[in-house]
């Protein structure tokens, strides 16, 4: 999914938001390990995939105080 607007998200429901998160978690984790290693083609790509994390918990956190 790339690079996804914060309007497309709150069409997913929370718990597509969570397996989401749980991908780019992943994601981050091989990045910045790939970063480290001199492997990585584009550094640019860790922080895009710290803001749709971001963008991602926002969400979620909007849905919860929207429930409660």
């Amino acid at each position: 999914m790339p690079h996804t607007k914060a309007s497309a998200m709150r069409d997913l429901s929370a718990a597509e938001i969570t397996q989401r998160l749980t991908e780019l978690r992943e994601e981050m984790f091989n990045l910045r390990f790939r970063n480290t290693m001199r492997q990585l083609d584009n550094p640019l790509k860790i922080r895009e995939t710290r803001r749709e994390m971001a963008r991602l918990i926002t969400v979620l956190r909007e849905k919860e105080q929207v429930k409660a």
